[in-house]
């Protein structure tokens, strides 16, 4: 399995579209919280904070993470090797969760460099310092709570066609649907008398729970129990070759 693991993420940074994509994510985050003019500029709000990050993230994300799955398994089947790597002495869920596992670490990857953000607030700040360390944790955790369950779902995507582009339009949608989808569907009269109980299926509600610096349970039980759900759609996909 780590040997699976180690492949796909030298195959990410065997490729330009790899370097692209994280430099797409870091400039993209750079131009919001120091470039451009606004309430999400740092330097123009005079707060302390990287509140920016945590709001323009989950929305970079949904194009950042289809790009980095969207090859997992559709480049495995139109290469061909797909059969060749079922028949590895490694069940169908070990060779998701590789799969998977490397689509963290390469996000982790694109995070870490955030870290020089957060260090400029940190001395920026009047006292040195004034920055409120354990929200920003806390917030951090969230993101990357946020970040597997686009994984697991870009995984998904993955599993059910061949053809890369169209992995990556069905990750973004899916993306898409799960972060704000249900918040929409909670206005419609249809669901007046349920609105709450559909806010709760979205990951946005989750999020921004998330995002201040409360890590509830319910939360957390929430991204466990969607990541399981997509991994276990995409386990049902490679099982139904075999039928």
């Amino acid at each position: 399995m780590f040997t699976l693991l180690n492949k796909e993420i030298k195959a990410f940074f065997g490729s330009l579209i790899g370097y692209l994509v994280l430099i797409v994510f870091l400039s993209t985050l750079g131009l919001f919280m120091w470039i451009f003019p606004g309430e999400l500029n740092i330097l123009d709000s005079g707060y302390s904070h990287i509140d920016t990050l945590f709001y323009i993230a989950p929305w970079v994300f949904m194009f950042l993470i289809p790009a980095i799955t969207m090859r997992s398994f559709a480049d495995e089947k139109k290469a061909g090797t797909i059969e060749l790597l079922l028949t590895r002495p490694l069940t169908d869920m070990q060779i998701i969760f590789a799969k998977y596992t490397a689509g963290v670490v390469l996000v982790l990857f694109a995070l870490l460099p955030t870290f020089i953000y957060f260090n400029s607030v940190y001395d920026l700040g009047n006292p040195i310092g004034n920055i409120d360390t354990g929200g920003t944790w806390g917030s951090y955790i969230g993101l990357l709570f946020l970040a597997g369950a686009f994984v697991s779902i870009g995984i998904f995507s993955s599993s059910l066609t061949e053809n890369q582009l169209v992995a990556f339009i069905i990750a973004v949608f899916i993306c898409f649907f799960m972060y704000v989808g249900f918040e929409y569907l909670s206005t419609m009269p249809f669901f007046a008398n349920a609105d709450s109980i559909v806010i709760q299926l979205g990951i946005n509600e989750h999020y921004a729970s998330m995002s201040r610096g409360v890590i509830d349970t319910r939360d957390v039980i929430y991204f466990f129990s969607l990541n399981a759900l997509f991994l276990s759609l995409t386990q049902l996909v490679l099982k139904s070759r075999k039928w």
